[in-house]
């Protein structure tokens, strides 16, 4: 795990991909769109992506992992978790948290607000 935990460090947020997986380019398009710069890691396209594959099966508790965000180097989760924070208004609040922001929409019914 320590490969993954040191690559989930390296920048706000990560995340760690499948490039042929929907949820991931989902995952990639939402943080995007939000206007979060991430850092992304292939995992078909890593020589030490079954590795990583592995840490992350423990990591997150699924047999399929993948898309598994962290921010401010902390396992968020993957698609399901990510989707939660967000609707609880959590998200951005945890981006900023981190640095991967810096201004939150206003009015948006953010608990900041």
């Amino acid at each position: 795990m320590d490969r993954v935990m040191r690559l989930a460090s390296q920048k706000a947020v990560v995340i760690f991909s499948v490039s042929s997986c929907c949820l991931c380019h989902s995952m990639k398009s939402f943080f995007s769109n939000l206007g979060v710069s991430y850092a992304v890691h292939e995992l078909d396209e890593s020589p030490q992506g079954k590795q990583m594959q592995r840490e992350l099966v423990k990591l997150v508790g699924r047999n399929t992992p993948v898309p598994a965000v962290f921010i401010g180097g902390r396992l968020l989760g993957s698609m399901d978790k990510v989707m939660a924070f967000h609707l609880s208004g959590d998200l951005l609040l945890i981006l900023r948290d981190a640095g991967a922001i810096w201004l939150l929409p206003s009015k948006a019914g953010y608990k900041d607000d």
